[in-house]
């Protein structure tokens, strides 16, 4: 079943590569990354930005003066969304907002560590750390925005109650998000990992079968694919609300907001180190951080994208 499923994951995203004449991917190294949406560089949308609106909109007299433009790599869901919408306050503050979204995770620190851009916003602390290990980049933490819940959610079968030996269950392979997924299936008593695994577990530290599943490590990516095929996946935020589901609404089970996965994988705004303090980042965390944006993320993601 393995690989089978495998299999067909591969000749889908084939097909799909052919059929757009793009490669795109997410992993943990320069090796196994994918290009942006774009191109290798991206080129900013043709759309104006809101400020360039408010400028051609208003009378001369209202016209807000302009502090500068603010470069930010995103993924799509949830963070380019939630940056649209600070993008109408910080217009309003004199700030153009420029986001180029990006479907891995590799290229978007790149494009930030080499300052072609400010800033971006899609990834948690841990996987920053990790990248920065392994790459040797200086990107620092520059404010906590949001929290995305992992959630175990239904394949084939449609209530953890149904689990049995054999089944199998989909999960990232990528080194942070392999080990919060072992971690939820730990805590939802599915098997038991080595003491002090904690957020570096792999399948690897895994001790105890409770229950004989078999677990697929797949690119993050690629983990909402297995759903017609595995019994189970655990899905990052994120991809949960590509594939249409919520935490709220759709999860068998999810970490708790209390969680010290929550505190742990809090999504960031990274930049360049150096890069914490310019004017232009310190206005755009702020407003990411403020009541409006809370607002907009609480009545929009149905729990699946939690303020921090």
């Amino acid at each position: 079943m393995k690989k089978n499923l495998i299999g067909k994951i591969l000749g889908t995203l084939t097909a799909a590569v052919l059929s757009a004449g793009l490669l795109a991917g997410c992993g943990k190294s320069a090796e196994t990354s994918a290009q942006p949406a774009q191109t290798q560089a991206p080129a900013q949308t043709e759309t104006t930005s809101p400020a360039e609106n408010a400028e051609a909109e208003a009378p001369a007299a209202d016209v807000v003066e302009s502090k500068g433009t603010i470069t930010v790599a995103a993924s799509q869901t949830p963070h380019s969304e939630i940056l649209a919408e600070a993008a109408k306050i910080l217009a309003s503050q004199g700030w153009d907002l420029q986001v180029t979204v990006f479907d891995d995770y590799v290229q978007p620190n790149n494009v930030v560590e080499s300052e072609e851009f400010d800033a971006n916003y899609f990834q948690h602390i841990p996987y920053l750390e990790s990248f920065n290990a392994e790459q040797g980049t200086h990107l620092v933490n520059a404010g906590g925005i949001h929290y995305e819940p992992f959630g175990i959610y239904a394949g084939t079968k449609s209530s953890l109650d149904d689990i049995a030996d054999g089944d199998e269950i989909a999960v990232p392979n990528d080194t942070t998000n392999e080990a919060r997924a072992l971690l939820l299936l730990q805590d939802n008593g599915i098997l038991t990992l080595r003491e002090g695994a904690g957020l570096t577990a792999t399948v690897n530290d895994i001790e105890t079968y409770n229950v004989k599943v078999k677990i697929i490590e797949l690119a993050a990516e690629s983990v909402k694919d297995a759903i017609p095929d595995a019994a189970f996946v655990v899905l990052n935020g994120n991809y949960a609300l590509e594939a249409g589901l919520s935490v709220g609404r759709d999860a068998l089970a999810f970490e708790a907001n209390d969680s010290e996965a929550a505190k742990t994988y809090v999504n960031v705004i990274a930049v360049k180190e150096g890069h914490e303090n310019d004017e232009g980042i310190k206005a755009l965390v702020e407003v990411l951080k403020s009541d409006e944006i809370k607002e907009f993320i609480n009545s929009t993601y149905d729990g699946a994208v939690v303020p921090f």
